[in-house]
């Protein structure tokens, strides 16, 4: 297996007009953006080695804000089309690995309809349990 390096200038050039955030927005506050190409080749390197995330090499940006864009790009449908301009066909297949890595989003359980809001508790007991606690 050959070692992963860095996407070159050509081909950052062939993806940079993918990305969303490098469209101008004008004047912009708050925290500057954290250099995109340094992300992704963060994100390309934990695809590369099937490492975890929190294992990326300090060259590159953090790893929550890798794992971060990583997730925006990849709902946006972003991070498929990068790897197609890239990889080609191979691309897709690539898409594919990750979502397998990725943790699904289970959805809440519904609450039970039949249970109480609030569990009635008789006066007698309640009054015993206090005593217990005065006691110890």
């Amino acid at each position: 297996m050959t070692p992963y390096c860095d996407i070159t200038d050509e081909q950052w050039a062939r993806i940079l007009p993918l990305f969303p955030e490098l469209c101008s927005r004008g004047r912009v506050r708050g925290r500057p953006v954290t250099d995109t190409r340094a992300v992704l080749n963060g994100v390309l390197w934990v695809m590369y080695s099937n490492a975890a995330w929190a294992s990326i090499p300090k060259r590159y940006p953090a790893y929550q804000t890798c794992h971060r864009r990583f997730t925006c790009w990849y709902s946006a449908g972003v991070f498929k089309q990068v790897l197609m301009r890239l990889y080609g066909e191979a691309g897709e297949a690539l898409c594919d690995t990750m979502k397998a890595r990725m943790r699904e989003k289970r959805p809440a359980k519904p609450r039970n309809p039949t249970s109480p809001a609030f569990v009635t508790v008789d006066l007698p007991r309640l009054t015993y349990l206090a005593s217990l606690r005065r006691a110890a």
